[in-house]
C-alpha cells in the first residue's frame, strides 16, 4: 500500500510543479505539456519493479479519471493549454492500463512506456525549437524532420539498452524497423493516437520476437 500511495503522491506533485511552473511562465504552451509527459511517463515505465499490474491498472483508471476532471474543469492548464486538438493525455492514460493487462515483461512495457513518453517527448520539444526551417505537413499537422530524427535516435537508444540490459539481443534489422515505423506511426497517428498506437506497436513486436 506505501508505494501505491507514494505513486500516487509523486505523479501529483508533479502536476502541482508542472501547474506552479505554468503559472510562473517558465512552463507555457507545449513545453510545459512535454514536462508534464515526459517526467510522468519515464515514472510510469518503471512501475512494474515496485507496483503490482492490478495496481497499475487501477492508477490507469484512477488517472483517466482524473484527465478527464482536469480537462473538463480546465485545472491543470500546463497539459491542456496546447493549442491543437488532441487526446493524447487521455490514450497515455489508457495505454498505461492496456499495457497493464497483457502478459508481458516488466522490462517490455517499459520500453513500451518510454517510446510514448521520452521518444514522443523528446521528439516534440526538439521539434518546436529547432524545426521551423525543416517541417512538412501530415494530416493537416506540422511536422519536422529534425522532430522525427530525434523520435528515430531515441528508439534506437532505449532498444538498444533493452537488448543489452536483458540479453535479448535483438537483431539490427529489427531494432531498425521497429524504431523506423514507430517514428512512423508517431507522424501519422494524429490526435494523439500516438499514445496508443506506438507502445502497443512496439509491446507487440518484442514480444513477437
Amino acid at each position: 500500500m506505501i508505494p501505491l500511495l507514494l505513486t500516487v503522491l509523486t505523479v501529483f506533485t508533479i502536476l502541482l510543479v508542472s501547474e506552479w511552473g505554468w503559472r510562473k511562465g517558465w512552463l507555457a504552451n507545449e513545453f510545459g505539456r512535454k514536462f508534464v509527459h515526459i517526467t510522468v511517463g519515464c515514472f510510469v515505465a518503471f512501475w512494474p519493479y515496485f507496483l503490482s499490474w492490478g495496481q497499475i491498472r487501477f492508477l490507469s483508471a484512477a488517472f483517466l479519471l482524473v484527465v478527464i476532471l482536469t480537462t473538463y474543469f480546465n485545472t491543470f492548464h500546463a497539459i491542456s493549454s496546447v493549442q491543437r486538438p488532441t487526446y493524447g493525455e487521455f490514450f497515455f492514460a489508457a495505454t498505461v492500463g492496456i499495457l497493464a493487462c497483457l502478459n508481458i515483461s516488466e522490462a517490455i512495457y517499459a520500453v513500451a512506456i518510454l517510446h510514448m513518453s521520452l521518444a514522443d517527448g523528446l521528439a516534440a520539444l526538439v521539434g518546436v525549437r529547432y524545426g521551423r526551417d525543416n517541417k512538412y505537413h501530415v494530416l493537416g499537422h506540422n511536422k519536422s524532420v529534425i522532430g522525427t530524427a530525434t523520435f528515430f535516435l531515441t528508439s534506437l537508444v532505449i532498444l538498444i539498452a533493452y537488448s543489452l540490459l536483458t540479453g535479448a539481443m535483438l537483431p539490427v534489422p529489427l531494432v531498425l524497423f521497429i524504431a523506423a515505423t514507430a517514428s512512423m506511426l508517431e507522424n501519422i497517428a494524429v490526435l494523439g493516437l500516438d499514445n496508443l498506437a506506438v507502445p502497443l506497436f512496439v509491446c507487440l513486436l518484442l514480444v513477437r520476437f
